[in-house]
């Protein structure tokens, strides 16, 4: 392979690979898309390229040694930081992770690329679409089949029968209410905020979602009612 293939065939790679798995997280709206993951995978394979292929003119047989995996090294730490500006964390949830691991992985795709290693470049490929398009329907399937219990606060106008819609939509989704408590509201005076302990096969997030479009519901968020008197 000439100078000019061993450069620009790796390179190719890396973007068409990359460019696979960033197609995945566009389909499903996530924070870094196609053109990230394609960036990340690209960049990536050009920073190997350039430690295998960069030095050539100062290289001296015996004197000057070139060590490609230092640059690697340093690749995978800029792409930390990179991974972690995309995890945003509120309170005890934390959304993002699995794109910034993508990323992560993605890197590794142009890294391998660049480096000529074709067969392990396609077959991480593969490992992150298996994981990303097989492994999240699973993991859904395995929450869904087990008993959650969490705390569930809502805030509803008074007067509106929201807190019957409510029990019946928890009844519908297979959750059990095991406590409830009426706290104050930090909305209007006519608000009522309720604690409700919840036990079911299902998931908070889409429970929560699904109590928000009750008509007369004013908040429903997991955990504890957040109390707005702080804030700036």
């Amino acid at each position: 392979m000439s100078g000019f293939e061993a450069e620009l065939v790796p390179l190719a790679v890396a973007l068409v690979l990359s460019s696979i798995i960033g197609i995945e997280r566009e389909v499903r709206q996530k924070i870094a898309g196609l053109r990230t993951h394609a960036l990340v995978g690209m960049g990536s394979a050009v920073f190997m390229l350039v430690s295998k292929f960069g030095f050539d003119d100062i290289l001296v047989p015996g004197r000057v040694v070139l060590n490609p995996g230092q640059l690697a090294g340093q690749i995978i730490t800029g792409i930390g930081f990179l991974g972690g500006g995309i995890i945003f964390v509120r309170r005890e949830s934390a959304r993002g992770i699995i794109t910034a691991a993508s990323i992560w992985v993605v890197a590794a795709v142009g890294m391998a690329a660049g480096s000529g290693l074709y067969t392990l470049a396609i077959a991480t490929t593969l490992g992150e679409l298996l994981i990303t398009l097989v492994y999240t329907p699973a993991t859904e399937w395995l929450r869904r089949n087990q008993d959650i219990v969490g705390e569930l606060s809502l805030t509803y106008r008074e007067g509106t029968g929201v807190l019957r819609q409510v029990m019946a939509e928890l009844t519908r989704s297979g959750c059990s209410v095991e406590g409830l408590s009426i706290v104050p509201s930090t909305t209007a005076a006519k608000d009522i905020c309720v604690v409700l302990e919840v036990r079911g096969r299902t998931t908070m997030a889409d429970l929560t979602a699904a109590l928000a479009q009750i008509q007369g519901v004013v908040a429903a968020r997991t955990g504890p009612p957040v109390d707005g008197s702080g804030e700036d």
